[in-house]
């Protein structure tokens, strides 16, 4: 971190920097840990990219905070370069009853809904634009402003070969003998693996880097399983207090993950490209 940006924190905070420390994750710019004459501390972002978007992230984060209860950290400075946040104790690992909590967590905040699926305003995951044009049908906004936008993109980009593409499109186009909508558009966290969420003893004490839009609680629970998240446990109390349907664990959790598998090809490369060709190959295309 550049003089310049500690001075700005230090100005904005009203206290003196003792020491900055470079914290892993993050698909943006660089994550420090800014501890403070005070004894606290924050989490500072700092995007030097010539398009920087920080903005997106500390808007999603308030988001949160105002239509839900899920604890995501507190946001002091939201500027394209630099975001400042609460700092949260915690990692990444989860004891059973952990996993319980984030169940609870996840399932009171798929419980705020709204008349459309997507979001009045795009957001992003990782470094990837994130479409929400808002639609009334769950299968339409997954086929188009999902699956089929980061396939057309990872094609363009070269990371894709055409004949899979071609197949996608055709998997694509038959949604709907697979997947079905949702009672209801659920706000979502839209990026809930590992490093994501934070943990301290048997309690989470936060989730962050989200991806919000409002679509099928289905996705994000497909989402958990990719890299290993949560586990039984997890899965036990969600069902207790939101049950899921039948097939999602046999059909629908591998057809879900397509989405993240394809932002995994566009942002790390073509080493994601076998699980998709295994999904979709298992079902027919």
């Amino acid at each position: 971190m550049n003089a310049q940006t500690r001075e700005h924190i230090a100005e904005h905070l009203g206290h003196k920097i003792l020491q900055c420390q470079p914290l892993q994750g993050g698909c943006i710019g660089e994550v420090y840990r800014v501890d403070l004459d005070s004894g606290s501390s924050v989490v500072a972002k700092v995007d030097s990219s010539a398009q920087p978007t920080l903005t997106i992230e500390g808007d999603m984060l308030t988001y949160l905070r105002e239509h839900s209860a899920l604890p995501v950290p507190t946001v002091l400075l939201n500027t394209p370069q630099l975001l400042l946040m609460e700092h949260l104790r915690g990692d990444s690992h989860f004891s059973d009853p952990a996993q319980k909590h984030a169940a609870e967590l996840l399932a009171a905040l798929h419980s705020n809904s709204a008349t459309t699926f997507g979001l009045d305003w795009d957001t992003r995951i990782g470094a990837l634009h994130q479409p929400n044009s808002q639609e009334s049908d769950w299968l339409t906004f997954f086929r188009d402003h999902r699956i089929l936008h980061m396939t057309d993109l990872a094609r363009e980009e070269g990371v894709m070969p055409a004949g899979l593409h071609q197949r996608l499109h055709r998997f694509a186009a038959d949604l709907d003998k697979f997947i079905k909508a949702p009672v209801r558009p659920a706000l979502l966290h839209g990026d809930v693996w590992t490093t994501n969420v934070l943990a301290a003893g048997n309690r989470i004490t936060g989730f962050i880097d989200p991806a919000i839009y409002y679509g099928h609680p289905e996705i994000e629970l497909a989402f958990t399983t990719l890299f290993g998240t949560f586990g039984t446990p997890f899965f036990e109390r969600y069902h207790e207090i939101s049950p899921i349907s039948s097939g999602f664990f046999e059909i629908r959790k591998e057809i879900y993950n397509l989405y993240p598998l394809l932002v995994h090809v566009r942002l790390f490369g073509a080493g994601y490209l076998s699980g998709i060709e295994r999904c979709i190959s298992r079902h027919g295309y």
